[in-house]
């Protein structure tokens, strides 16, 4: 359909939760109060890497409303591992304790208060033993061996080509090449390596995790915040040994996410709470607890570029190392995904690719907004203002001149360019004043990527239901977790149907109830989710329409809808007349149900994207040499969305991707020491307030209604988080002479920098 056609796509409609999540009205899984719930609290490690000896809870069991203390060997499972990637974390720690924070014994009360009085009473006997928590550490000769097996979990088909080394702590390693490597470095007029480190980063959502688990007749009912409801359905079902059908994953609204609630978590331990006390058990982390559960990895990245005199890119050889943790997650998935994205949007004839995902006796790192891009983007885009320099090219014309243009390949086998990123980054530095004169001081830096949108091999089902007052409800199984999902979706629906905004209604996913949908994560749910219910409002449609032709004695094919209204000519039903009429009664309705389902590719990574989610950003900085203080005095932020089904919360998704991104460019990162973490709150671990916002935000939305999904769009909401790092550290480098190569980019690193290089005097 024409965009000038369209009557709700496009339009910047109100959020259908906004009103609730302003007013209070919202209600999350930690608001849920269920009729006799008890409360549990974990007593974690205090230490890296241990081997239980004995856990003595009789003290503790006898402390007031304490109505169980459990610790593995009480669990009532089936099976007592789970995991996407590998069936590797146990739901309790299972004689031997991984990391600092890990759970090993579980309190049940029947209030918080009295768990948490329990937990000192706890006593837990362990013989410590010596813990790998870096990546270099555990790579190194003689590094404890952190899981000398490993059971592949087989969930998801791009997971099925797992390549652990076996005796390392390695347990995904991703390789990939092409090319003449040897004789293009050895043709190169300049050859450039550099090695960059990017810290890991907690995620930080402000509703921490939280689950409530009840069992009875009907089977087991979990109540999570989680953006996976079907995957941690599987894992429950197997853990307990029960038919899917007997389990149901319930996902209210969800205070934040960005990766940190994606597949299972805590629900295993909560429903194995559950069931062993027969009771309805909440179990509510606080953010502290919550970054002992899941992290960001830290990676570092070994680059070494060669080029030609006129800036052309030769070859490429990438070394990617990610600290995973103690128990993989998703973390072999964000390897190779990092290490497949490592080249960058460009041209590069040559490449050899190396990513090692590591285990380490660390908290366990999985999926973060991106999925190992930000990581990569900073190595690369600081590396191609350090060839510019070299060159003496414009940093803009480098990009120019290598980036990939639409229709070209970027591996054999996967979707081609679909979009022009040369164009969106001319844009991009012209709103930023590129070209402009600078003040004393200041400085600015771009930078551009890319990543596979939309997931690969992943399943969404929609189902689309007409009522017999004109009404619609969407069952869709997509997670609303700020990102404007349920709008976005209702805006397809309604714009497929001809009927009003106002009078659809998204259903919360429920696994009993709304059909299967792989999860909310890759940018995918307006594109892939949005396929699915553009096609299910299509069938409710026809069959709308061959019933309304039925009752006005015409063809299908001459009918209009719009407006909630089927016309032919002047006669004219309303949506509700339709039904009525058909049924005689008032009563029935019209269901229509959608699906999208990958096609079979041959691709690098087992299959193609669904779309390439493109970033690209631009800052103008100012440094204070005295202290080192970077400002940001201007971003911008662009992102190719195909067709924006609702521009304003693009813009926002993009701009709070971007305003993400800041925090570990100039100040977030995780401190530990020995596997300590020493920030794990929110008072030494800074996260962007709005004092650290740039001056001046803009944001573009690039529409050509290209994307594969509803009406032209793609999906959005990851690629504003790519660019930030690299563009403000390559805007430092252009302001002051001085490149820093690790984040973040803190005042005492650049003052230190700045002194190193006898930009500042010495104190």
């Amino acid at each position: 359909m024409a965009a000038d056609r369209l009557t709700v796509v496009g339009r910047s409609v109100p959020r259908l939760d906004a009103r609730d999540k302003v007013t209070g009205a919202a209600r999350y899984v930690s608001d849920l109060v269920l009729p006799g719930m008890a409360h549990a609290k974990l007593w974690r490690s205090p230490v890296a890497h241990a081997r239980i000896i004995r856990v003595e809870t009789e003290r503790a069991a006898a402390v007031s409303g304490v109505l169980a203390v459990l610790t593995v060997a009480d669990l009532p499972v089936k099976r007592l591992y789970y995991g996407p990637a590998y069936r590797d974390q146990p739901i309790l720690a299972h004689e031997v304790i991984r990391y600092a924070g890990e759970p090993v014994v579980a309190v049940v009360a029947d209030s918080e208060a009295h768990a948490e009085a329990a937990l000192a009473h706890v006593d837990v006997r362990y013989d410590e033993r010596p813990a790998a928590t870096s990546a270099e550490e555990a790579l190194a000769p003689g590094a404890p061996l952190i899981h000398p097996k490993l059971d592949r979990a087989g969930h998801f088909r791009d997971l099925s080509g797992l390549r652990p080394v076996p005796g390392t702590n390695i347990c995904q390693h991703f390789e990939y090449e092409r090319g003449d490597l040897a004789r293009a470095f050895g043709e190169a007029d300049l050859v450039v390596e550099d090695v960059y480190r990017y810290p890991a980063l907690s995620h930080h959502a402000l509703e921490a995790h939280c689950a409530v688990a009840r069992v009875d007749a009907d089977g087991l009912t979990v109540w999570a915040g989680t953006q996976h409801p079907f995957p941690v359905r599987k894992d429950l079902a197997e853990i307990f040994d029960l038919p899917l059908a007997a389990v149901q994953v319930v996902v209210p609204l969800v205070g934040g996410a960005f990766g940190g609630k994606c597949y299972t978590k805590i629900e295993p331990l909560v429903a194995a709470l559950a069931t062993k006390v027969r009771k309805p058990v909440r179990l509510a982390l606080s953010l502290e607890e919550s970054a002992r559960t899941i992290t960001r990895h830290a990676v570092t990245v070994r680059l070494r570029t060669a080029v030609g005199r006129d800036g052309t890119l030769l070859a490429r050889q990438c070394e990617v190392v990610l600290d995973t943790g103690a128990y993989a997650d998703i973390g072999p998935r964000v390897a190779t995904k990092t290490g497949y994205r490592a080249p960058g949007p460009y041209r590069i004839p040559s490449l050899r690719i190396d990513s090692k995902c590591v285990y380490t006796n660390n908290v366990p790192a999985g999926a973060y907004r991106g999925y190992g891009v930000p990581q990569v983007t900073w190595a690369c885009e600081s590396q191609m203002d350090v060839i510019a320099e070299r060159l003496d090219i414009d940093p803009l014309a480098l990009r120019r001149k290598n980036l990939l243009k639409r229709g070209e390949e970027y591996v054999a086998g996967d979707t081609p360019m679909d979009g022009d990123m040369a164009e969106g980054l001319e844009q991009t530095a012209r709103a930023v004043g590129w070209s402009a004169p600078l003040a004393r001081g200041r400085g600015r830096g771009l930078a551009c990527a890319m990543k596979d949108g939309g997931g690969t091999h992943t399943v969404s089902t929609a189902v689309v239901r007409i009522n017999a007052d004109g009404s619609v409800a969407l069952l869709a199984g997509s997670v609303e977790v700020g990102q404007g999902a349920r709008t976005a979706l209702a805006q397809v629906v309604a714009e497929t149907l001809g009927v009003p905004f106002e009078t659809v209604v998204v259903v919360p996913p429920d696994t009993s109830i709304t059909p299967y949908d792989h999860g909310t994560s890759a940018s995918r749910s307006t594109t892939v989710m949005g396929l699915a219910v553009e096609a299910a409002a299509r069938d409710a449609r026809e069959q709308l329409l061959a019933l309304a032709a039925k009752l006005l004695d015409t063809d299908a094919s001459a009918l209009a809808v719009g407006d909630g209204t089927i016309t032919h000519g002047d006669r004219r039903l309303t949506v509700a007349e339709v039904i009525s009429g058909h049924y005689g009664l008032v009563g029935g309705e019209v269901t229509g149900v959608g699906s999208f389902v990958p096609g079979k590719w041959s691709g690098t990574l087992g299959g193609a994207t669904v779309f390439w989610e493109t970033g690209m950003g631009a800052a103008e900085i100012e440094v204070d040499p005295e202290t080192g203080a970077v400002k940001v005095v201007k971003y911008v932020s662009a992102a190719d969305v195909g067709q924006a089904i609702n521009p304003r919360e693009c813009a926002a998704q993009d701009e709070g991707a971007a305003m993400q991104g800041i925090g570990p460019a100039l100040f977030e990162s995780r401190v530990s020491e020995r596997g300590q973490l020493l920030n794990p709150g929110l008072i030494d671990y800074r996260v962007p307030a709005f004092t650290d916002l740039p001056g001046e935000l803009d944001s573009l939305l690039i529409e050509n209604a290209d994307g594969p999904g509803p009406f032209g769009a793609k999906g959005v909401g990851e690629g504003g988080t790519f660019c930030a790092a690299p563009a403000i550290g390559n805007a430092l480098a252009r302001a002051t002479g001085v490149r820093l190569t690790e984040l973040p980019m803190t005042p005492e690193r650049v003052w230190r920098a700045l002194r190193a290089a006898g930009r500042v005097e010495n104190p």
